[in-house]
């Protein structure tokens, strides 16, 4: 007996020589590794840049092949097209790589960490009231088919649209909202701005997305809403002049013909923090199970 347990004792430390030691510090990169590797899976895999890691898999193997038979040629064009490649790919995905940047700011990692933020006070963007006379005309206008779009802010300032239309700076209320919107008006072509309690800019132009994902049958004012939501953190409501129907985009994430229940509550949500992607997906996800329409 203690001739076999000397036996296992022995093997253990031989074998202990070709285990590596795990630090403290070796778990804290690994925990890093993994968050970083997790967020860029998830990002690709909501861009063009998703087919495109099908492409490098598939490039990356026929190499591997190359390699095992030792094709020269073929190894060295390889060689010499992932340089160029790497630049053309900085080129391509630009508006992509663009977009991870702003939503990695976004992230208030220094918030969950310590207990603070370095962007706004801890306060309502806006009262209670602006949330009822923004529902009170979007449905008013959707009652009549009058075609709106209506930009609130969250996080990201949006001087960028906000510099694009007519400043105005006035409280917001349901009846400036749809006589702003109404026919033949001077300012009822393009986008209201809502920052806090106030519409700062009418007559706004966003950009318009290029999603192919974005029903025919849908105009330009919900792609310039998905669109919108595409480059900043906004919360955009749209009423469809066709249909009448009111549709809501976050993230390039669009929800049409909600009411006004949802719509409250998804208001009442962002007057306290951030409404993301992800929890508007899983609001989408609900939807979608309950039979609304979802894009």
């Amino acid at each position: 007996m203690e001739d076999t347990v000397t036996a296992i004792n022995s093997l253990l430390q031989q074998y202990s020589l070709y285990i590596p030691q795990i630090t403290w510090t070796d778990v804290i990169e690994i925990i890093i590794i993994a968050y970083v590797l997790y967020n860029v899976l998830i990002w690709i895999k909501d861009t063009r840049a998703w087919a495109l890691l099908k492409g490098i898999i598939i490039v990356v193997a026929l190499v591997m092949i190359a390699v095992l038979l030792n094709l020269r040629t073929i190894l060295w064009i390889a060689g010499k097209a992932i340089s160029v490649g790497i630049i053309a790919i900085v080129i391509i995905f630009q508006p992509e790589l663009r977009r991870a940047l702003e939503q990695l700011g976004r992230k208030r990692v220094f918030t969950g960490l310590f207990g603070f933020d370095f962007g706004r006070p801890q306060q309502d963007r806006f009262s209670s009231r602006t949330v009822e006379e923004i529902i009170n005309a979007t449905y008013e206008l959707a009652k009549d088919k009058t075609g709106a779009l209506i930009v609130i802010e969250q996080d990201m300032l949006l001087s960028e649209y906000e510099q694009s239309g007519i400043e105005l700076d006035a409280v917001v209320s349901s009846q400036l909202l749809i006589n702003i919107f109404e026919h033949n008006t001077p300012l009822h072509d393009g986008a209201v701005i809502v920052r806090g309690d106030r519409i700062v800019s009418a007559t706004c132009y966003l950009t318009l997305s290029d999603s192919n994902a974005i029903s025919k049958e849908l105009g330009t004012r919900h792609r310039a809403a998905v669109g919108g939501s595409e480059n900043f953190d906004c919360f955009i409501i749209v009423v469809s002049e066709e249909t009448g129907y009111v549709s809501v985009a976050v993230g390039g994430e669009l929800i049409r013909n909600i009411e006004g229940e949802e719509l409250r509550s998804k208001l009442e949500y962002i007057r306290h923090k951030t409404m993301d992607v992800k929890s508007f997906r899983l609001w989408k996800g609900r939807l979608k199970s309950e039979g609304k329409i979802v894009e």
